[in-house]
Order: C-alpha cells, then sequence, then structure tokens
C-alpha cells in the first residue's frame, strides 16, 4: 500500500503547493494554506460521463426556464422568479441567523402541503448537522405541515447521490455542504479538497438529471463563504442572509445570479413562527421622530430592481482630541472622508476640527455612490443645527470637482417616494423628468454648492 502524500491547498483561491508558506504563491493571500491528502488518480470518481459535440449556437431554441415558487414572494425576488429546473443555489450566513427555517418553509410550500402551494412537488431535505428528530422539532415549533416533505439525515456524499438518482425529487436542500464527505477522498469533512469536491459532483448531478438544488454554506468571521473561493464560482447562484443578532429583521442579498439580477433585496421578519415577509421594507430604514431634527436625511437607494427609502443621520460634534474622528456604519468609510473635502473645497463648509458620524438607519448597507448627496446634506444640517424640510427626499453622485452626477434609474426612485408621501425631491439635473409627478416637487441641482444654499 503507498503511503499518502500531504500537500497544501489555499483556501482563497484553490491553489496548490508542496510545502507549506506562510504566504500563497499564487494569490498572495496570506495564512490560508491547509494541509490536505494527496489523492491519487484513480481515485476521483464520475458522475457524469463528459460528452458532448459542436452545436452552432444561432440554431439552439432557448426557451425560458423552468421556475419553481418557494411560497415566500420577497425569497422568490432574490432568486430572480423562483428555483430554477437544474440550478444550483448558494446560501450563506453567519450561525443562528435562520437559514435552515428559511428553507424548512420554503420545501413545505413547494411540496404542496403549505396554503396557497400551486402544485405538489417532490422534495427532499438532506440534514448533514442534525438529526432527524431535531428537524421534526423546528416544524413542529413552526407549525409547519411537513408531510409531503422528504427528509434524510446522511453526510456520505455517494449515499446522497444514489437516493437522488433514485428518486429523482425535484428540489434538494443540503445543510450543510461543510459536513458532507467523499470516500474517494481520505480529508476530513469540511476541508477543501471535500467541500470542492463534493459541491463539483452535487452540481454535475444537478446539470445532468435537472435536480435543483440549494446548498448551505458556513461563514468565516469576515462574513465570507467559508472554504475554497471556487465554489462561488461552480453554482449559478450565490445568496447571503444577513441580519443583527439583536434584530428580529433578516436581509437576503444575491450577490451573484445567472438566472436573474445580482444585489437583489429580499426583507424578512424573524417571529415565534418563523420568517415572514415585509411588504413594505422602506419602513424599516427610516426613523419615526417626534418632530424634525437636524442631521436626518431621507434618501432613496437601489438595491437591484427594487427602490428603499432608508434615512441618513449625521452627527457633527467639536472635536476635543487633536485628530478629528470620521465614522461611518452602513456606508464607506473612506468615500466620507472624500466628500468631507468636496465640502471643504466648493462649499466653503470645513469640518476639519469637527467629529463626524454618519449611520444608515436598520443595519442596511449603502453601497452605491448615489447616498453621496444625502450624506452631504445631513453633514450640513447637523453642522448648522437646522432640520431639512419634512417630506423631503435626496439621492446623487458627488464628484471631486463638486458636480452632482445622476444615477441609475431615477425615475423608479422618484416614483417609489411619492407613493410614499414624500412631496419634494433633490436630485441631480440630468435625473430631472420631462415630466412632473404630481404631488412631488422635484429640485433640480448640479453642483454641491447649489444642493446646500437652502440650510442656512
Amino acid at each position: 500500500m503507498s503511503k499518502s502524500k500531504s500537500t497544501y491547498s489555499c483556501n482563497e483561491c484553490g491553489g496548490q503547493t508542496l510545502k507549506w508558506q506562510g504566504q500563497c504563491p499564487h494569490c498572495q493571500a496570506w495564512n490560508t494554506l491547509v494541509e490536505i491528502i494527496s489523492e491519487k488518480a484513480a481515485s476521483r470518481f464520475t458522475l457524469v460521463a463528459e460528452t458532448g459535440e459542436v452545436q452552432n449556437l444561432g440554431e439552439l431554441e432557448a426557451g425560458e426556464e423552468q421556475r419553481y415558487s418557494t411560497g415566500m414572494a420577497e425569497f422568490d425576488r432574490v432568486l430572480g422568479g423562483g428555483l430554477v429546473h437544474g440550478s444550483v443555489v448558494l446560501l450563506g450566513g453567519d450561525p443562528g441567523i435562520g437559514k435552515s427555517t428559511l428553507l424548512l418553509q420554503a420545501l413545505c410550500h413547494m411540496s404542496g402541503s403549505a396554503p396557497g402551494a400551486l402544485s405538489a412537488l417532490g422534495v427532499l431535505y438532506v440534514s448533514g448537522e442534525e438529526s432527524a428528530r431535531q428537524v421534526a422539532l423546528r416544524a413542529q415549533r413552526l407549525a409547519l405541515d411537513a408531510k409531503a416533505v422528504h427528509l434524510l439525515p446522511e453526510i456520505r456524499l455517494e449515499r446522497i447521490q444514489g437516493i437522488l438518482l433514485e428518486r429523482k425529487p425535484g428540489v434538494v436542500v443540503v445543510d450543510s455542504i461543510q459536513t458532507i464527505y467523499s470516500d474517494a477522498l481520505q480529508s476530513a469533512p469540511g476541508s477543501v479538497a471535500q467541500v470542492r469536491e463534493c459541491a463539483a459532483q452535487l452540481t454535475r448531478l444537478a446539470k445532468a438529471s435537472g435536480i435543483a438544488i440549494v446548498l448551505v454554506g458556513h461563514v468565516t468571521k469576515e462574513g465570507a463563504l467559508a472554504g475554497p473561493r471556487v465554489l462561488e464560482h461552480m453554482v449559478d447562484t450565490v445568496l447571503y442572509f444577513e441580519g443583527d443578532t439583536h434584530s428580529s429583521f433578516r436581509l437576503v442579498r444575491a450577490v451573484k445570479n445567472r438566472f436573474g439580477a445580482v444585489n437583489e433585496l429580499g426583507v424578512f421578519a424573524m417571529g415565534e413562527k418563523g420568517l415572514r415577509e415585509v411588504s413594505n421594507p422602506s419602513a424599516l430604514f427610516l426613523s419615526h421622530h417626534g418632530g424634525q431634527v437636524p442631521g436626518s436625511c431621507i434618501m432613496v437607494t437601489q438595491e437591484g430592481t427594487r427602490p428603499l427609502l432608508v434615512e441618513i443621520q449625521a452627527l457633527v460634534d467639536e472635536a476635543h482630541a487633536p485628530n478629528a474622528r470620521r465614522l461611518s456604519v452602513g456606508l464607506e468609510q473612506n468615500r466620507l472622508a472624500m466628500l468631507l473635502a468636496v465640502l471643504h473645497r466648493h462649499a466653503g463648509i470645513a469640518c476639519f476640527d469637527q467629529d463626524v458620524f454618519v449611520n444608515a438607519v436598520g443595519g442596511v448597507k449603502v453601497t452605491e455612490p448615489g447616498a453621496d448627496l444625502a450624506v452631504l446634506l445631513a453633514i450640513v444640517s447637523s453642522f448648522r443645527n437646522k432640520p431639512l424640510p419634512h417630506k423631503m427626499v435626496v439621492f446623487g453622485e458627488v464628484g471631486l470637482a463638486g458636480e452632482v452626477r445622476p444615477v441609475q434609474r431615477g425615475q423608479e426612485r422618484l416614483r417609489e417616494a411619492a407613493k410614499l408621501g414624500f412631496v419634494q425631491a433633490i436630485v441631480p439635473r440630468g435625473n430631472k423628468p420631462r415630466q412632473p409627478f404630481p404631488g412631488l416637487e422635484i429640485i433640480a441641482v448640479e453642483r454641491v454648492e447649489d444642493a446646500v444654499a437652502g440650510i442656512r
């Protein structure tokens, strides 16, 4: 019997090297090399024969993909309309945030046992972390009718593949991919080699048999999906389940989707009976003040195809240290420093001796540059201790030359603001609509100094 040989694989890029090093020679990441057992070429199993033929792309007939509704409109929105026939979805999130709860609720609806289900669909829940009794207790606690949901407590890949080929369910949930192992590999479950190989084999099975597979993935302390980076490239859709442990609200965000829009957002609220959809997400990110307060500005951000109203709060206070503090929560820190420099250079408002704190209400993360103008107006409002007009929304990107640039989907943002009862909007001149919105006064600005001129 030949002796097993050890190699080292990178958790970030999947590259391999014969010797351990502090830095990966492929992606230059530090402390990412882990020891694995080098496998023989003969031990690599193949589930689906790699056969194909050259075809003319123009002669292929591409129809609409068959989709399975999850019974939750917010979840379907993030997926692009539902689970696609033969697709592979990777759902990641912090421990205890509700990944298993969300998927169990979706399976109960798709099986035809939940009220409002369109049709009965064969579904299978593969549990690698919990026993059958634990899953049953959760379904009972959530008051779910899971009579048509089939459960398989198994972590051996070959056994799971055999069951899937035998029963051929429509949708399969694997909870989680880090617990599955293959007999063909000698490394432990959760290692880079096991996660990569098990995910690859399940992906091949999904494409060959048309089974829609949802893989639950663990995340690292930095919030990224654990395992090799190639795992995200294998699957069709990557979803992140976000939320604060001290809050009941949960966000499902799509960062990759071959069958829908990326950066789509679904909003849920965790209750005693599981996750429920939030019909008006904008209400979550708006504070309810008794009156007008300085430093508060409402902006309209775009999350995928959905416009959301988010309150931006700023606090400007005199600095009592040699270096003034700059702190942002939910917004990019470096962009805040840039906006303060633009505010000083082009609007004549100096904050070098002031502590500046900026926060996006509700725990939402705003990454688009369309929040620039709202951040500046909130800072000026707090600095001058003057509230902004009531029922006013703001959006626009600010450039280093002081210009206010237009943002995408301006008409949809204004339409959402008008629907929620706002009466005034400060927008870039490039986003000014040709036709006026009933009940909404639109103020178009070209430069930063024009936007802050009204705050005196």
